[in-house]
Parts: C-alpha cells; sequence; structure tokens
C-alpha cells in the first residue's frame, strides 16, 4: 500500500550502462552532493531491484533538502517501515519546517499499525509546540506514557517545549520534575521555556536550582538567562552572566552578543549595549537588529537612524526585524519621511505583504499623523492578526475617528475573521468612547468584554471608563468607579479624574485625588500645578500658593515640553522655552505662522457657522516638513 503524500510521476532519469550491487551503489549514494547523481543512482536501484535500501536515498534526499523528491519517493514506498516514517517525519520537522505534514505522516504511521518510538515522538512533539496543536500534543503524550517512552531524555524534552510553547507551563514543569537523571539540556528545556513565554522569574529560579546542583551554563542556558534578567530589568544579574561570560572563555558569538545587547537594552543601559556591539568583530543581521531595536525600544530614534545606515554602508542584508525596529522607531518622534523611505524599501523587497511589516507600517502612518496611508496599508494587508487590528482600531480612536473604530471592531468580531478581540482590543475601542463622549456604549462594551468574551477588565479599562465618565462630567460616578475597582487605581486614573475635577471646579471629588496623586507621584510636577489651578478657579488664594509652597518645598520643577522637528532626514529635538538650537528662529517664524493660518481658518469657521453654512475649517496638519536650506519653506500634508 503507498502513502497517498503526492501523485505524480518521477522525473525522467538517464539509466547507468551495467547492472549494480550495494556494495557499489551505497559507496556512491554517500558521495552524492545533488540531485542529479543521486537520480541515477535511484534508477540502478529500479532496475536491480534493490528497493530495500530506498531508505538510505530517502536520508540522503532529506540531507539534501529536495522537499518535492523525498515526498514523492516517500509516497511511492510499497510498505514503508518504521524507519521510513521517522527518517521522514524527522525532515517534515526540521529540514523543512513543514509542521502539518509531520502531524500527517505520524498519523499515517499509525494507520498502518506501525508503532512510533523515541525517534518518532520528538519530532511530533516539535511539530505540536509550533503549531499550537495542544490537543494534539496531549494525545500523543498518552501515547508516550502508555508505551513507556517517558524515561527518555529527547522525548521529555521536547514535552516540555511543547507545553511551555502552548503555555502549559504546569505541565512542563511536572514532566520535569518527573525526570529521574537531568542533564543540561533538561534544565535548558525548562528555562527556555520560561524565559520564552515570560515567566522570568520562574527562568531565573530555575536557572539558581542549576547552579545549585552543579551544572555550568551552556551557550543556550546563557542566551535563555539573559532573556529573562532582561524583562525583570535586573541589571546586575545580567552583568553577572557578562562576567561569567568572558571568565569561562566563552566566544561571544552572534546568539550570547545579541543576548548580552537585548538584556542592557532592556534594563535601559545603552552604553553598555554599544560597549558589546562595538566589541564584537564579526557582526551578522541578528547583532545588528539587536541594537537596533534596544535604540528604537528606549526612544533613541536618531541613533538607530544612523545605525540603520551604517548597516548598509557595511553591506549587511536587512531584514524584516531590522523594518519593524526603524518603523517603531520612526513611529516614536513621527519621522514620516524616513518611515516612507522604510515603506518604499519594503514594497521592492517583497516585505510589504509580511503581516508584521505591515502592522508596523499601519502603527507608524497613525502615529504620524498619515490616517490615509495606515488606512491603505491595512487594507492591502492578505493576513492580519490581533495586533493588526489592534493597530488600526487604536489609530482611529487615537485620531477621534470613534464611529470608524467601533466598526472596524464590529467586523474583527464577525466569525469569519481568524482574530478574536483581546484586552488590547478592548482598550482601544474604550479609548474610542472616551474621545467621542459614548458613554452607553462604553458602558456596553466593558459589560460585553466580561459577559461575552470572558475578559477579565485590567487597569487600563478601569482607566477609560473613568475617563469616559470624568469627561461626561460625571465625577461622582467616576470616583465611585474608582472605589469599587479590584485594584489600587494608578496615576494614569486619578490624573484623569483630577483634569476632570479642574475643569468642572469639583474642588469635593479633586481634594481626595490631590491626596493620593501626591502621595503615589510626590516629584511629579503636574499634580500641583492642577491642583493649585483648582483653588485658584475658585478663588481659594491660600490653598493655591500652598500647593505651589509644598512644590518647592519637595525640591519639584516642572518639566518643560518637548518637541520633534525633521529636516533633510535629520530628527531635532526642541525643549519648551529653549533658544539654543541653530534654527530656533526660524523655527519659531514657522510656528507663528502656523498659528496665524490656523486662526485665519478658526475665523472663517465661526463666520461660517453664523451663516448657517456646514463647511468645515478645522485645520490638522498630518505632517509638516521644513526645510532651512536655502530659505524658509513650510508644507502641510493632507490638512483637511
Amino acid at each position: 500500500m503507498r502513502v497517498p503524500f503526492l501523485r505524480s510521476s518521477f522525473p525522467a532519469i538517464t539509466p547507468l550502462t551495467r547492472p549494480m550491487s550495494n556494495e557499489v551503489l551505497l559507496p556512491l549514494l554517500k558521495r552524492c552532493v545533488s540531485t542529479k547523481p543521486l537520480q541515477q543512482i535511484h534508477t540502478q536501484m529500479l532496475i536491480n531491484s534493490l528497493d530495500h535500501v530506498s531508505n538510505f536515498l530517502l536520508s540522503k534526499l532529506i540531507r539534501l533538502k529536495d522537499f518535492t523528491y523525498a515526498s514523492l519517493l516517500f509516497s511511492h514506498l510499497p510498505q514503508p517501515n518504521d524507519y521510513a516514517f521517522n527518517i521522514i517525519i524527522r525532515g517534515f520537522t526540521t529540514t523543512w519546517h513543514k509542521y502539518h505534514l509531520t502531524l500527517k505522516a505520524y498519523y499515517q504511521m499509525k494507520s498502518f499499525g506501525l508503532k512510533p518510538d523515541n525517534f518518532t515522538y520528538p519530532f511530533v512533539f516539535i511539530a505540536c509546540a509550533n503549531l499550537l496543536a495542544l490537543d494534539h500534543g496531549r494525545v500523543a503524550h498518552s501515547m508516550v506514557f502508555k508505551n513507556g517512552l517517558n524515561a527518555h531524555g529527547h522525548v521529555s524534552h521536547s514535552l516540555i517545549t511543547m507545553y511551555a510553547r502552548c503555555r502549559e507551563l504546569g505541565y512542563a514543569r511536572k514532566v520535569f520534575d518527573e525526570i529521574r537523571e537531568r542533564d543540561l539540556v533538561s534544565w535548558n528545556s525548562i528555562i527556555a521555556g520560561y524565559s520564552k513565554m515570560g515567566f522570568a522569574v520562574d527562568a531565573a529560579a530555575m536557572f539558581g536550582k542549576m547552579r545549585d546542583e552543579g551544572f555550568e551554563p551552556n551557550e543556550m542556558t546563557i542566551v535563555s538567562v539573559l532573556g529573562a534578567y532582561g524583562d525583570l530589568g535586573d541589571l546586575s544579574l545580567g552583568r553577572w552572566v557578562e562576567g561569567f561570560v568572558v571568565n569561562s572563555d566563552m566566544k561571544v558569538n552572534s546568539y550570547i552578543g545579541s543576548a548580552l545587547i537585548a538584556m542592557y537594552s532592556k534594563c535601559g543601559d545603552l552604553s553598555s549595549a554599544r560597549r558589546i556591539f562595538d566589541s564584537m568583530i564579526n557582526k551578522d543581521v541578528v547583532t545588528w537588529n539587536a541594537m537596533i531595536t534596544g535604540y528604537a525600544q528606549n526612544g533613541v530614534s536618531d541613533e538607530a537612524m544612523l545605525l540603520f545606515n551604517s548597516m548598509k554602508v557595511a553591506g549587511v542584508h536587512r531584514d524584516k526585524i531590522t523594518l519593524v525596529g526603524m518603523l517603531s522607531a520612526s513611529a516614536s518622534i513621527g519621522a514620516l519621511d524616513f518611515g516612507k523611505s522604510i515603506d518604499a524599501y519594503a514594497s521592492e523587497r517583497g516585505f510589504q505583504r509580511d503581516i508584521y511589516v505591515g502592522t508596523a507600517l499601519v502603527d507608524m502612518y497613525a502615529k504620524c499623523g498619515s490616517m490615509g496611508d495606515a488606512l491603505r496599508v491595512f487594507e492591502g494587508m492578505p493576513q492580519k492578526n490581533e495586533v493588526t487590528w489592534n493597530a488600526m482600531i487604536s489609530a482611529l480612536a487615537f485620531h477621534g475617528r470613534a464611529q470608524e473604530a467601533l466598526l472596524l471592531f464590529k467586523c474583527m468580531s464577525e466569525e469569519h475573521v481568524a482574530s478574536c478581540p483581546n484586552d488590547i482590543t478592548f482598550v482601544a475601542v474604550l479609548s474610542a468612547c472616551v474621545h467621542a463622549g459614548f458613554v452607553d456604549e462604553g458602558h456596553r462594551l466593558f459589560n460585553l468584554m466580561k459577559s461575552y468574551y470572558g475578559l477579565v477588565p485590567k487597569i487600563e479599562h478601569y482607566s477609560c471608563m473613568v475617563d469616559l465618565l470624568a469627561r461626561a462630567g460625571r465625577v461622582y460616578e467616576a470616583w465611585d468607579f474608582v472605589e469599587k475597582m479590584p485594584e489600587k487605581p494608578d496615576e494614569v486614573i486619578l490624573g484623569a479624574l483630577l483634569g476632570a475635577c479642574q475643569k468642572l471646579k469639583n474642588v469635593h471629588i479633586g481634594e481626595k485625588v490631590m491626596q493620593l496623586l501626591v502621595e503615589m507621584e510626590p516629584s511629579n510636577s503636574g499634580n500641583y500645578v492642577i491642583s493649585s489651578q483648582i483653588y485658584a478657579n475658585l478663588r481659594r488664594w491660600d490653598d493655591s500658593a500652598r500647593m505651589r509652597v509644598l512644590m518647592r518645598q519637595k525640591g519639584v520643577t516642572k518639566t518643560p515640553g518637548c518637541s520633534w522637528i525633521e529636516t533633510d532626514a535629520q530628527v531635532h529635538e526642541f525643549l519648551s522655552g529653549s533658544s539654543f538650537h541653530l534654527y530656533s528662529e526660524k523655527i519659531h517664524d514657522v510656528m507663528e505662522l502656523l498659528y496665524d493660518d490656523m486662526k485665519m481658518r478658526e475665523a472663517k469657521g465661526a463666520n461660517a457657522a453664523a451663516l448657517g453654512s456646514t463647511e468645515r475649517y478645522t485645520v490638522v496638519p498630518e505632517s509638516i516638513s521644513v526645510n532651512f536650506s536655502n530659505s524658509l519653506e513650510v508644507s502641510h500634508h493632507s490638512c483637511e
């Protein structure tokens, strides 16, 4: 009975001139470095009825990575044995990463009455891990236990990986605890599982236990534990790991170097991250990406841009991870022109259709104010995940287009859409309700996330509801909402409520909020300033002055505002009140022109309203570019 993988015929082959035996063909087979001579050997095998060596041919084809030929050969085996199945299952898993075919071959193997063994199950569990096929993994685990294969190390290690990737860390730990004789691979499996799934505390604890039991970490251990320490922001332990690497004479290769860069970046120590980067002689794209991502995540976008250009000079191929990092950097400072150049680069190399690059493009265009481009990219994406939908819904909400955000949420919620709304989705739609003042709709959505989607509201969702109620002038209801929260309110919630109290001159709730905020954020100048203004609005001058005095006594200074302007692919930073920049005078002139222009349009809008016209004159510049090379030029893009 033949295995029904592929149903086409073998390619035409030129046969050799004389009969061959196993003793002649097998050495020739081992020396093959391409498919063509292997085809000739296969012909002689068929001519001389040497089908019993087909497994060696199949193994060689997998090493040559010829998927079509290997699949075709396997499908024509009259009675494949367990060895042949194990070979093809290994090839589908490790060579071609076609995990769905791994499971198909596994079930076909069982249907043929063959018994999977300790060489089969590790690859089955790797396939389940990558497909997040927990149900298939559990069934296979029961068969492992039934057949007494759970004592084999490779089976246990792959089981740990499978459960960890499927976020079943409890089962992963249970498998680990049941291993009688643990080796370094056992420890690495559980530490990597905890670290990659975001359980940094558990990963660090397991690393400590591993050391206590006398195991010395290797490269894989170092990479996993550095990821955990980075997530924890534990700089001292991260530095200890670097010292261990140096003292152990470990080679700082791409994996360890990139892990060190990522750890230091997450801990905010960019100088140490750059030190590691500069010390590495051979830098591959992973290393460059780690440093660029570190700069982007820490808001040092200008350095990320410089490094991106240096990467081009160094001749390193920039991949989709590079582009995602640069788009994040562009988005954080509103560098629209630079972001557009990344978009063009992605389009030229076919990256724009990638789900991660496309989502980053949507986010970048939205944060730079170019909503038309954000919608264009979103609508052109062949595949969208939860992050993509959330990015677009959040963008519409942030730009005040609440009805469109809610409509997109409705589309996402429909059954034919694979992505399901999650916590972040509801933060976005609740934010849309906040901007539009949809109090009833906000209440409905807040209740819907619990009753229909089974999501537990977090501090961000409560923050949106308090903000929504506060902006609607319902500060007593908002305060009641704060008091009933399962978690303590954070500074974001209280800040929104304090702002509403200032606007409504509600000192009763305002004083309660002030007391909490001053205790929570004693160094935040905004809390003192707003509190002082609330009292001043009620002509309670002594209380207003008291807040200013308290601010000085605590040594709190007002944080200046900050802006960026992009000119000639360079980003310039300006602090409020500063006049030290080379182009400060010209920039102020430009801003005066913009203010005058907006006042003029506002006046036109008021006149039109007085005359009963429905035409709108609101100016919302999506992008402003300033050219200081010869003369001062200002351009508005996509003004509405």
